[in-house]
């Protein structure tokens, strides 16, 4: 592959669309885990035609692409081992292109994030039906579409399966259109192809989305349980059943990282947030008071909980859904709390990134996987066991450790493990997080051997959820997606890398490919 040594890069891309300082390509070179290879530059284009030149520029040089969005991932989906590649970051291709309320449907830049498309559409009652994950502040619809994630509209599936279509540049340059623009699919499903590929075909410069109207009535739950069976039965049932827009859950040690690091009633940008959303003004000063009173100690006795939000058109079928959530809960076991973290998130979906950093200052890592309901509770079982054999390392070295769990569809149930651990920060958190916030916390000292745990733990977890039959979410370079794979089925992969990439200059290494 070509690097700075052998080309003039500065003679293939616009001047204001090039980044050579290298404080900044170490930058670039960073994801929230993990630090790769120096890339060369990194290509930051206005637009598609911007793009498509390039990339076909930097092709002819033979030079490695590998795309970026909004950062947030921590599976090395655009870190290489090789030094020199081409960093494209889509930053400033942000607009959303089209709104269209007739049809349906809307157009935008990948590098639009999930929050601004929300601050579109949102006055027009509108939304697309998996509108983002918690770091929609940053995370773009690209890196959504290529990564694939879960949160917000998380009962009906998962991003990157509702895409309508794509506008593709691929390696040389060529742009790639994929689908109809109205209805998928339209023969073979292309669409589908280059959707959750971490950029391994192509990248995606416009993508083309469903709308539907926003919900007009919400109930809100909040349950605890004593133990790990009950809160699982209770969220698949749920889930079953097609009850909750967003249906999540705690352990005990991430609750309490959260009461810690999260304000929730004391904060009053959350506060008045959650307020505004309650339709009325009476209705907001009543739920308001809710917040304040429950403060933070409503979890205080619980083991494990779960968090639901319910959507209907009017308020009594939101609150007959909500009826049904409860007789279900009741059922298996599990009681009712205030219903404060569903309320304050659903008014404030996107908040800012702070919690990539731990309430102490600690460094944050997730992993996850996917299981089949059935399998939920033996995967945390095993998971557990793995914790126990390791408990005295975790100890003496501060590492703590916790789960999300979500629901996803009527089919998935998400584990994701969360480690803390003292270690000291990289310049991505530094950028991400708020500088009042950041101002409050401790940096440690580099802490390889706390680092080196966590990786051991992480690959730990990989491997449990393997020999459970997982799934996961933005596959990038962590997850093993060969090994799991049919082999025939791999074999068609390989097969639309070579045509699409035939030099393997895009991203090589994602997916294993």
């Amino acid at each position: 592959m070509a690097t700075m040594l052998d080309t003039d890069l500065s003679t293939l891309f616009p001047a204001d669309a090039l980044v050579t300082d290298p404080a900044e390509c170490a930058f670039y070179a960073q994801d929230v885990h993990s630090e790769g290879a120096q890339p060369c530059a990194v290509f930051r284009p206005a637009d598609i035609d911007e793009l498509s030149k390039g990339l076909a520029a930097a092709h002819a040089r033979g030079l490695a692409i590998v795309p970026r969005g909004g950062g947030m991932s921590y599976t090395r989906g655009y870190l290489t081992e090789d030094a020199g590649a081409l960093v494209v970051d889509l930053g400033r291709m942000d607009r959303v292109l089209d709104v269209d309320p007739v049809d349906m449907v809307v157009t935008v830049e990948a590098g639009c994030t999930w929050a601004a498309l929300r601050d579109r559409l949102k006055p027009l009652g509108l939304r697309v039906p998996r509108w983002g994950t918690l770091s929609g502040i940053k995370a773009t619809v690209g890196g959504g579409m290529s990564q694939n994630g879960v949160f917000w509209g998380g009962g009906n599936g998962t991003i990157a399966d509702m895409a309508l279509g794509f506008d593709v540049v691929l390696a040389d340059g060529t742009v790639l259109r994929t689908g109809s623009g109205f209805l998928r699919p339209f023969g073979p499903d292309l669409t589908g192809l280059f959707g959750a590929d971490t950029g391994a075909f192509g990248i995606k410069a416009h993508i083309t989305l469903p709308l539907e109207r926003e919900a007009e009535a919400f109930a809100y739950g909040s349950f605890a349980f004593d133990t790990p069976d009950q809160a699982f039965g209770a969220m698949s049932e749920i889930a079953r059943a097609g009850l909750a827009t967003e249906c999540f859950g705690f352990d005990p040690f991430l609750q309490a990282q959260r009461m810690k690091r999260d304000s929730l009633g004391s904060d009053a940008k959350a506060l008045v947030g959650m307020m505004k959303a309650q339709g009325s003004f009476w209705k907001a000063v009543k739920e308001g008071a809710k917040v304040v009173a429950a403060g933070r100690s409503f979890l205080d006795d619980a083991r494990f909980s779960a968090h639901l939000i319910v959507e209907g058109r009017t308020d009594a079928a939101a609150a007959e859904d909500m009826k049904r959530v409860e007789r279900i809960v009741a059922e298996a076991g599990g009681r009712s709390v205030e219903n404060t973290i569903p309320k304050v998130l659903r008014a404030n979906p996107f908040p800012p990134v702070n919690s990539m950093l731990g309430p102490e200052g600690e460094r944050w890592v997730p992993v996850h996987g996917i299981v089949r309901h059935s399998r939920a509770v033996e995967a945390v079982a095993r998971i557990g066991a793995l914790y126990e054999a390791h408990s005295a390392e975790m100890e003496r070295l501060g590492v703590g450790a916790g789960y999300m769990f979500l629901t996803v569809g009527r089919t998935g149930f998400l584990i994701e493990p969360v480690f803390f651990f003292p270690d000291s920060w990289g310049e991505l958190h530094r950028r991400s997080v708020e500088p009042a916030h950041l101002a409050r916390l401790k940096e440690a000292p580099a802490n390889a051997d706390a680092r080196a745990l966590v990786d051991r733990l992480r690959q730990g977890v990989i491997d449990i959820f393997g020999e459970l039959k997982a799934v996961h979410l933005q596959i990038a370079r962590t997850y093993p997606l060969k090994e799991r794979s049919d082999p025939a089925s791999w074999q068609v992969l390989e097969a639309v890398k070579r045509t699409v990439d035939p030099e393997g200059r895009m991203n090589p290494g994602a997916l294993g490919l």
